[in-house]
This record gives structure tokens, sequence and C-alpha cells, in this order.
């Protein structure tokens, strides 16, 4: 290509322009935009500062977080534990309420029984001395007669005065 035909050529006088426009006002549009990147780093690096820091926040209330949940198990643990043994002693002892109650019961019971054999064996008795006397005087009237009877008397009164003399005095 010659100078002419270059001077004609439209992508010749762009690069032309580009590179005046560089040269005259580079240093111009260069700090600007410098300055305009600085300041964004700068924001960049305080928003990853942001974010470290929230996210060291975020771990230590994770951690927190995670201490207390162990702890609250380690508690509902604890409680259930503490309430098995609970029942367990609330079970042993109305066992042993229920065992006493029962021998209770049954001592009552066996009281009962005797008392009843004691009253139905006076009562026995009763009727066995009723049924003998009745016995005895029906033997007896029938047995003694009068003869018997002043007989019976005679000699009663003949024993008196040995029985008086056997006496010790007073």
């Amino acid at each position: 290509m010659d100078v002419a035909t270059l001077l004609h050529e439209p992508r010749f006088w762009y690069t032309v322009a580009f590179i005046l426009f560089f040269v005259l006002f580079g240093r111009r549009l260069w700090r600007p935009l410098v300055a305009l990147l600085d300041r964004r780093a700068a924001e960049v690096r305080l928003e990853l500062d942001e974010a470290a820091r929230l996210r060291r926040e975020a771990e230590a209330m994770l951690a927190e977080a995670k201490r207390e949940r162990d702890a609250a198990l380690a508690e509902s643990r604890t409680l259930v534990e503490n309430a098995r043994a609970e029942a367990a002693r609330i079970a042993e002892a109305a066992q042993r309420d229920a065992e006493l109650t029962a021998r209770r019961r049954e001592r009552l019971a066996q009281e009962r029984i005797a008392a009843t054999q004691r009253a139905a064996v006076a009562e026995i008795r009763n009727v066995a001395a009723d049924v003998a006397t009745e016995a005895a005087r029906a033997a007896v009237s029938e047995a003694l007669t009068a003869e018997a009877d002043a007989a019976l008397v005679d000699r009663a009164i003949a024993a008196l005065p040995a029985s008086f003399s056997t006496r010790v005095p007073a």
C-alpha cells in the first residue's frame, strides 16, 4: 500500500485519531479511571472484609448454637434418666404399699375369721351347756323321787358337823 491510498483509508484515520486522543487526553483520563478503579477495589475490599466478618460471626453463632443444642440434649437426657429413676422409685413404693395393704387386709380377715370362730365355739359351748343342763335336769328329775330326795337331804344334814370340823378357824 502506498501513502496516498493509506491517507484515503478510514481505518488509518481511526487509528491516528485514537492514538492522538490517548496522547492528548490519556493522562487526564487515566487518573480518574485509575481513581475510579481504586475506589471500586476499595469498596470490594470493604465488602469482602464485611463478608468475612459476617462469616466469622455466623460461624461463632453456629458454634454457640451447637453448644447450646448439645447442652440441651445433655440436659434432656439427664431429665429423662431422672424421670425414669423417679418412675421406678414410685413403682417400687406403690408395690410396697400394695403389699403392705394386702398383708394388712389379710391380717384383718384372719382376725375376723378367728373372732368368728371364737364366737361360734362360745355359742356351741353355751348351747352344749344348755343342752347338758337340760339333760341333767331331766335325768335328775327322773332319778330323784321323794324318797331319794329325803335320803339325800338326811345325808347332807348328817355330814354337816364333819364339814364344820374340817374347817380351819380363822
